[in-house]
């Protein structure tokens, strides 16, 4: 495991309600900050043809979002998604198709009951590795 990711209690409620908003569905988006602070998530309609499977992000929202965290001054800090009925472990599909090898994968899991579960991962060359994930008052 990496360092530690330190996430704002805000946001990762945020990205829970995301996922918990469509149980049978992937929902997926991107993560916008400065310098890792001021996180914002920037949710993107997911497009995949078995979205219960699999997310695709929609192109024209994601060019859109990209676009306006650059012209916030801002950077790509993290992509999300949920998977509904799995751990909150990258599949082989996201691993073929990490796109932004140097930003942090955000899983987040609905498989079990009642419980929420999110896990924090680099996607680069191949390899996987997780981090510790803290979550900190606003």
């Amino acid at each position: 495991m990496t360092d530690a990711l330190i996430l704002p209690r805000a946001l990762v409620q945020d990205l829970f309600h995301h996922a918990q908003s469509s149980p049978e569905a992937e929902v997926c988006g991107l993560i916008a900050g400065c310098n890792g602070q001021q996180l914002r998530p920037l949710r993107i309609r997911n497009t995949a043809i078995d979205p219960g499977q699999r997310f695709h992000m929609d192109e024209a929202e994601q060019a859109s979002a990209l676009k306006a965290i650059r012209e916030a001054g801002e950077t790509l800090f993290a992509i999300y998604h949920s998977h509904p009925s799995a751990p909150a472990i990258p599949s082989v599909t996201d691993l073929e198709e990490v796109g932004y090898p140097d930003v942090w994968q955000l899983i987040i899991s609905l498989n079990t009951k009642g419980v929420l579960e999110l896990r924090a991962w680099r996607l680069a060359e191949g390899k996987v590795s997780e981090s510790l994930l803290r979550i900190i008052e606003d």
